[in-house]
């Protein structure tokens, strides 16, 4: 679905992205992980069309790296930051409904689907997104991007500050988006969500990939996580 091939991005004279490969099947869960600064986030930026890259990235058999950002999202890829980026004055609903694309006929994902998924957002519909915790705006978040019915959705730091309980509800969302057909490339610098959740991983250092492999030979690989991901 997802094929990316020898791609470079720069940040002025910094070498952000030297060489990345990777690929994302249908339906499939692949976890990106790395410390901070690698250049996990920018290859997701890259991939959006939101910073400039050299090298190849097709989708679904087309080209797009290309396209602006708004091309690239018509064509299914959906994406959640880091940031979050909710409207802070609407309400969770209108949130919500910000997600729809005009013209499309139904989806996978309803608003009323949604919030019958989590009631603590379905509690707080009415209200202003900006009153929420950080986990229920992680959540919103990514309802919002689900209901413009992406074929894949790259999802950054989905669990950065949030409690365990509300942590084990974003694996659980993670899973049922998977079950419906849609591809997640997952940033995470979570090692225990990624091998619960993610069928195959890759791991970033200095902007290079430099481990691709199922969640059981990364736990076998004590000299990968010591030199890239623990602290």
């Amino acid at each position: 679905m997802l094929e990316v091939e020898e791609l470079h991005a720069y940040y002025g004279k910094s070498h952000v992205l030297q060489g990345v490969t990777l690929q994302v099947g249908t339906g499939e869960i692949v976890g990106l992980l790395g410390r901070n600064g690698v250049g996990r986030s920018t290859l997701a930026k890259a991939i959006m069309g939101d910073v400039d890259a050299k090298g190849s990235i097709r989708f679904l058999g087309k080209q797009v790296e290309t396209l602006k950002p708004h091309q690239i999202a018509r064509l299914g890829i959906g994406y959640v930051p880091e940031c979050r980026d909710i409207f802070a004055t609407l309400t969770v609903r209108q949130n919500l409904e910000l997600g729809l694309k005009s013209g499309r006929t139904a989806g996978r994902w309803t608003v009323a689907g949604m919030l019958d998924m989590f009631p603590n957002l379905a509690r707080r519909a009415e209200v202003p997104a900006g009153v929420l915790s950080g986990g229920e705006q992680q959540m919103l978040t990514m309802c919002r991007s689900l209901l413009g019915d992406p074929a894949l959705i790259m999802i950054d730091e989905p669990t950065e500050g949030l409690a365990p309980k509300v942590v084990e509800q974003v694996g659980e969302l993670l899973r049922e988006i998977a079950a419906k057909g849609v591809s997640i490339l997952l940033i995470e610098q979570k090692l225990s969500i990624a091998l619960k959740v993610c069928s195959r991983l890759y791991v970033m250092g200095h902007g290079r990939i430099v481990f691709e492999g199922t969640p059981g030979s990364l736990q076998s690989r004590a000299d990968i996580r010591k030199e890239w991901l623990e602290v």
